[in-house]
């Protein structure tokens, strides 16, 4: 696997969703994707693939409710195997676990799709090598194609036993309400470039990454932002590789009228439609 996920680049570490019962999400996300439990309250549990560091985060808010139609927020989280040979171990424990899924050959990776029990949307995958990937003109050639279902699963044999501890948070997709102030927000402000585009979206990363970031208007233009309390995301962070580069972040932030605060060890901001995100080390 590259290293497009540790410094110097700005990556997603860790997101945090709302689910409308945890202990039910938790059989989700234990007995189908395969997470740890790392810490665990009433209403939040934390989840790790590797015992020390937390990936995904569930949080059961008080009155939840569920998810609203045609509204800013999560599309999906994307958790990035290893290798091959990992996303073939998944793809048959999906199998015999019966689970609905959706898949797709990008060219620069190959990717299952499913969604947890609340309709948040998921998806695993792994990288092809970065040599393979064709860029022109800046841009990275990225497309939706049948997945070879079948030579993945000849890929290996083992055992299922849950997600591999050098799982990480590979991307996240969004919905937001209008493109041109979101791309402003996440290139101006963040600090990402754009790689690719795809109709009514724009994909984005620093390092030359495929994406670590997705934009869409999907949910249409002027997509309202849902609810404090509803089912979806809550925030996301993006690590920086060090306190300058997340310093100029915050400065250029500033300059574009964001707002920003900051909480303990990190700063937390919010982009035009809503979707809130810590800046961390």
């Amino acid at each position: 696997m590259d290293k497009f996920h540790q410094a110097p680049n700005i990556y997603v570490g860790e997101v945090n969703i709302k689910v409308k019962n945890l202990d039910y999400a938790l059989t989700f996300y234990q007995n189908i994707l395969g997470f740890q439990i790392l810490e665990k309250s009433d209403r939040k549990a934390v989840l790790t693939t590797d015992g020390k560091n937390p990936l995904l985060t569930l949080e059961q808010p008080k009155d939840v409710v569920a998810k609203t139609g045609r509204s800013s927020g999560l599309y999906h989280f994307a958790i990035l195997l290893p290798s091959r040979a990992d996303l073939s171990v998944f793809l048959r424990h999906m199998i015999q676990a019966g689970y609905p899924l959706g898949a797709a050959d990008h060219y620069v990776s190959e990717a299952l799709y499913l969604n947890d029990p609340d309709g948040n949307g998921i998806e695993v995958y792994r990288d092809r090598p970065s040599s393979e990937w064709r860029w022109n003109n800046g841009l990275v050639e990225m497309a939706t194609e049948e997945l070879d279902g079948n030579g993945i699963i000849a890929e290996s044999d083992a055992e299922w036993s849950g997600l591999p501890a050098g799982t990480v948070m590979g991307h996240i997709h969004l919905h937001v309400s209008n493109l041109k102030k979101a791309e402003e927000f996440y290139t101006k402000g963040l600090g990402f470039e754009i790689v690719s585009y795809y109709p009514q979206a724009a994909f984005l990363s620093t390092g030359r990454y495929h994406h670590h970031i997705a934009i869409n208007t999907w949910q249409g233009e002027g997509a309202a932002t849902p609810p404090k309390n509803s089912v979806g995301l809550n925030w996301y962070s993006l690590v920086f590789p060090d306190e300058s580069a997340r310093e100029n972040a915050i400065k250029q932030l500033k300059q574009l009228g964001a707002q920003i605060s900051e909480v303990a060890d990190f700063f937390v901001t919010e982009d035009p439609s809503g979707n809130q995100i810590r800046l961390v080390l």
